[in-house]
Formats: structure tokens, sequence, C-alpha cells
């Protein structure tokens, strides 16, 4: 994945190999509750999720000296990975008992864990299923608030709904880089309102060239390398 804000040569998100290779990499874990009977609809997970990737980066523990700080920093100057796993019943109270934050949207549940080695997830996340998470959207969605944080899908791209989770927490994560401090605090207070929608396809060019964050995908999973997924719609950043 990449963004046209940080430099090309050095870029977390770009497919093509960088020096930030060259680092250890991590992978922030992301689980879905997803119960048989009682799934969530598919946008509020995808909008949970990119908020939990905020609370984790806004956390007191992920900066500074927190416990967490050295882990995310290392995360951070490598590739920025995120996976999406889905978990029920015991499993679900498993990953609960591991360090992180869960959030929770309308109907679903997200938890968040600090960034683990690339092949180092604990026994409990690294046994949940990653392949095959999808999910519906009972009614069509609300069109969004356009005075706040929107994070606009790709509408010409089919993904799982575990592959757009990771796709709008990678949003949400280029908005965060590009805001300033008095800026991630007012949205952190205000509770990190967003929304994620499938773009008009009509306008999708227009956005991709606006300026704004832009998520290419690394194409690891699903879609094709440099397949443009999302661009992050802050207000404060138009």
């Amino acid at each position: 994945m990449s963004h046209d804000v940080t430099p090309s040569t050095d870029s977390p998100f770009r497919s093509e190999p960088t020096a930030r290779d060259q680092a250890p990499q991590f992978v922030l874990p992301l689980v879905v509750r997803i119960e048989k009977t009682a799934p969530p609809a598919r946008t509020d997970a995808l909008e949970t999720a990119a908020r939990a990737v905020l609370v984790m980066l806004g956390d007191e523990r992920s900066v500074g000296d927190g416990e967490w700080a050295e882990v995310m920093r290392d995360w951070q100057d490598a590739r920025i990975r995120k996976v999406v796993r889905r978990a029920r019943g015991a499993e679900w109270r498993r990953a609960e008992g591991l360090p992180g934050i869960t959030v929770t949207g309308k109907s679903a549940e997200v938890r968040v864990f600090p960034p683990v080695p690339l092949d180092g997830w604990p026994k409990d996340l690294a046994r949940l299923q990653v392949s095959g998470t999808d999910l519906d959207d009972p009614e069509p969605p609300v069109a969004a608030d356009v005075t706040a944080p929107v994070l606009w899908l790709n509408p010409d791209l089919g993904m799982s709904a575990g592959k757009a989770m990771a796709q709008a927490g990678h949003g949400a994560q280029l908005a965060w880089w590009e805001l300033s401090d008095e800026e991630r605090a007012a949205w952190r207070n205000a509770g990190f309102p967003l929304a994620v929608r499938a773009a008009d396809p009509a306008r999708w060019g227009e956005l991709t060239t606006s300026g704004l964050p832009l998520v290419r995908d690394a194409g690891f999973t699903e879609i094709a390398p440099g397949s443009c997924t999302v661009v992050a719609d802050h207000p404060a950043l138009r």
C-alpha cells in the first residue's frame, strides 16, 4: 500500500521493494466478532475497524514511554501491515483475554492488538480464520455526512469484508499521520467520528487526484498490486 504524501522513495505502502523491507516486519492484528446468529453489518464493521486503528494509534500506551510504544514505532518503521481475523464464542473470549482494545460500533465489535512479528502471532490469534470473512448490509447505508471524515472505497474493486476492513484501517491511519497534534486531539476527543462508503464511480478519479491521502494496495491478497483502494477525506486535509 502507498499514499502520495510519504516520500516515494521510502513509503510504507509501496508494492516495490524499499528500505523499509530491511527492518523487522510486524503486523497489526484486528479481530472482528462474528457470531453465527448475529453477524455485524458490513459497513458498521468497516467503520469500527477504522476507529479501532485510530484508538490504538492515539492510546497513551502507544506513544512516548508507553508499554506498546516501542513495538508501535517498529511497526510504523517497516511495512504497514494489518490483518483481520474473525472469532466467535470461546474464540472471542480468548482473544479478549490478550492485551488489546475492544471498540464497539452499532452492531460490530473489533478488538485491536499491539503489533506482533509477522511470523510470531500469539497462539490464540494465529488459530483464528483470516480468509473468507464477508458480511452484508441489511439495508443500504445512509449517505455519508461530508462535514465529517469519510473513507471513500474504490467502487470498482470487489473486496471481502476482512480485506475492506484492513483497507479502511490503512486509510484512517494515513489521515491520522497527516493531522496536526491539535487536529488529532480534536478527532480523538470527539470519539473518532467517521464514515466508510463506496465512492460514486463518477467521482473516484477526482478523489484519487485530489491530494488527499490515498491507499495503494501492495497486492498480497485479493487484488492487483498498486490498486487504489481508499481515499481518506478528512475535513482538515481538504
